[in-house]
């Protein structure tokens, strides 16, 4: 919604402003010295699950990966507190922002504070400062011919939560992934910078298709995804299967449109989970072929289990997503 209604902006003529919004790009980078350049990012949720302290620690590592899938380092965060008070207590709202604080903290970072407004329904985030070099900015812009994608976390933590919210999955059945959901994209990145990122991205509320689809316009390039190598969260598939959806698949699906398209057969659970939209998810990274493995090898070494290969970069005229 916001970036089809930024469409009647100027972007920046400001020659600092070396990441505006006009690549739907995942964060603003400024420059403001040869060596220094800021990154800003502003990210707020709904309650994934009920549990305040969860909410808050998922809600931070989401706003987080911003700064993270441009390469940098975070350096500060504003909370962002939408809160109905008069219906819930002042220790749920704590709690939230205990989730939020140990979180920053655990990326190197401090809160300095933020904002409240009072509203019927809880939403929980961050404004967040970052560095990185100017140098060595990431974007989604720069994917290259014969590079192959890869992927940092599993798929499916849209209809996962919305299950659990509905009853047709338990809580029992959905606590263990939290903690992968938390987990900050920081160790992630900093092995994938020893390598050479061509393009990075997180994956979020567009889901896989939407944020690849994004790279690939953004490259000029065609992404070939292999369908059988992405990784998916444990009872995804079968909460599609059962009937479960989200609200975002649908504009997703409809974002996509005449982008994409599919070489092999999906039921409609297996296609559905391609349009899921991912709080807290991955990060995409595009690099050379020839290190995939070596990068991959590194990733799971430092605990990053699920990092897989998914898919390659074609040169094409017609920028656009297959599944193979």
């Amino acid at each position: 919604m916001l970036s089809e209604a930024l469409q009647v902006l100027k972007p920046s003529q400001d020659p600092n402003l070396l990441v505006g919004f006009e690549t739907c790009d995942d964060a603003t980078v400024y420059r403001i010295s040869d060596d220094t350049a800021l990154i800003s990012t502003a990210d707020f949720i709904t309650p994934p699950v009920d549990d305040p302290y969860w909410f808050g620690q998922i809600a931070a590592a989401n706003a987080l990966s911003d700064v993270y899938a441009m390469g940098g380092k975070p350096l500060t965060a504003l909370n962002l507190i939408m809160f109905p008070s008069r219906e819930l207590d002042l220790s749920t709202l704590q709690e939230i922002l205990r989730g939020g604080y140990d979180k920053v903290v655990e990326a190197g970072a401090c809160i300095g504070g933020g904002h409240s407004v009072d509203d019927p329904e809880p939403k929980y985030g961050l404004a967040v400062t970052g560095v990185v070099h100017p140098d060595q900015i990431l974007t989604n812009c720069r994917a290259q011919k014969d590079d192959v994608l890869i992927l940092t976390k599993p798929l499916g933590t849209g209809v996962l939560f919305n299950a659990c919210r509905s009853r047709k999955l338990s809580w029992r059945d959905l606590e263990p992934i939290l903690c992968q959901v938390a987990t900050l994209n920081r160790q992630a990145l900093e092995i994938a910078l020893k390598f050479e990122v061509h393009a990075c991205t997180d994956i979020t509320g567009f889901g896989i298709i939407g944020h690849a689809l994004e790279m690939a316009r953004g490259s000029g390039v065609q992404i070939d995804l292999v369908y059988n190598a992405l990784p998916f969260y444990p009872n995804a598939i079968q909460m599609y299967q059962k009937g479960q959806t989200t609200r975002s698949n649908d504009a997703n699906r409809k974002f996509a449109k005449g982008s994409f398209q599919s070489r092999r057969p999906l039921s409609q659970a297996e296609e559905e989970l391609l349009f899921d939209p991912q709080t807290s998810g991955g990060l995409l990274l595009s690099v050379p072929a020839s290190q995939a493995d070596a990068l991959i090898t590194e990733l799971k070494k430092a605990a990053v289990p699920t990092a897989s290969c998914i898919g390659e970069v074609v040169v094409t005229d017609r920028p656009c997503i297959r599944i193979l």
